[in-house]
């Protein structure tokens, strides 16, 4: 996996209040956070783990992660 570009798709949660990871390239990646920042802040690390765990890291490779987020709401016009 070194040098290939690593995706993690979020999501908002607006029940649970909460951005989670709804899809990755990285086998087992569940994270959450309160804010995308937050969850942004954890990938790192937990994506890290997951690759040694996982064999898949050499020492002193970067290894590019983009992370998409959706959210959505809906509007409402007032009835007339």
């Amino acid at each position: 996996m070194p040098g290939r570009l690593i995706v993690v798709k979020a999501v908002r949660d607006a029940e649970a209040g909460v951005w989670l990871v709804e899809s990755s390239d990285v086998p087992g990646l569940n994270l959450e956070g309160e804010t995308l920042e937050e969850l942004s802040d954890k990938l790192p690390g937990a994506i890290l783990d997951l690759l040694e765990a996982a064999g898949d890291l050499s020492d002193g490779v970067d290894v590019p992660v983009e992370l998409i987020a959706h959210a959505s709401t809906r509007v409402r016009a007032p009835a007339t």
